[in-house]
């Protein structure tokens, strides 16, 4: 039986949990001609190694620092990925086309509306790298007023400004030292390095409404355990990571992703950490 296979690149990609999520729908599904497995290349390798694909292959999944360098390599992208230009998901089409997508954007909403968040007066962006250009994305179809960025430099300002404007959502940008006002949002997506935001857990406040933090290793944040404690509601990045992979599952094997059982394997891995 010939092997039908797929991959998450990145750098550093050991941590990544995209295999565990992967294999797990690949079981569900009874795809036993599939593999998933993960490949550490960094930007300088990426050409080389897509470049010798063979037809064998029917997608790759795509974390730091590729996003934006697979962008060169492909046939297409969709208005999704172009819109953040960044490509988190590659499907390697029979004919031999190279398609890119993004999956963080649908889902970041979908994690959204499981929980019951479906629009929002406004919203809060800790944090301006990568991940917020695709918080604001998000945001651009459930906000219906004002996103307020809190960064650390006026660089960082400026690029969230300008993504504001190329996605059509008005941004406000604060000084990270002002990060606190930002726990009184109804919508706080935090999108900054695991300990960024730990400061910051004394001060949420009771009654306080929805954070969505990327993070997932280690879990919960300081942030995260301090909201729940304070009656918030939080979607954490393992929540992310799933809905997202869903979405990879069905694009890369034209069949849904099964939802219960990739959270299932996600939770037990994490548990084993």
């Amino acid at each position: 039986m010939s092997r039908i296979r797929a991959a998450v690149l990145g750098s550093p990609i050991e941590h990544s949990l995209s295999p565990v999520l992967h294999r797990a729908a690949y079981r569900e599904l009874g795809l036993d001609d599939w593999s998933y497995d993960r490949f550490e290349i960094d930007e300088a390798a990426l050409p080389a190694f897509v470049g010798g694909l063979g037809p064998e292959w029917a997608g790759l999944s795509l974390t730091m620092p590729l996003k934006r360098a697979i962008i060169a390599l492909l046939d297409g992208v969709s208005d999704t990925a172009a819109s953040v230009e960044a490509v988190n998901t590659v499907v390697l089409t029979e004919d031999g086309r190279r398609l890119g997508d993004n999956t963080d954007i649908p889902g970041i909403i979908a994690a959204l509306h499981e929980r019951g968040v479906e629009k929002v007066p406004a919203a809060a962006v800790l944090g301006a790298g990568a991940t917020a250009s695709s918080a604001l994305a998000a945001l651009s179809r459930i906000c219906t007023g004002e996103v307020t960025a809190y960064v650390r430099s006026r660089a960082r300002a400026e690029e969230m400004h300008r993504w504001g404007d190329r996605l059509g959502v008005p941004v406000r940008t604060a000084d990270w030292s002002d990060a606190a006002e930002a726990l009184d949002a109804p919508l706080v997506i935090a999108t900054t390095p695991a300990g960024t935001t730990d400061s910051l857990a004394a001060s949420v406040p009771e009654g306080a409404g929805t954070l969505f933090d990327v993070l997932y290793d280690p879990w919960p944040t300081a942030l995260a355990a301090a909201w729940s404690a304070r009656g918030g509601q939080v979607i954490g990045g393992l929540d992310l990571l799933v809905h997202q992979a869903v979405l990879q599952v069905g694009a890369m094997t034209g069949r849904p992703g099964p939802l219960a059982a990739m959270r299932a394997a996600g939770e037990r891995a994490l548990a084993r950490r």
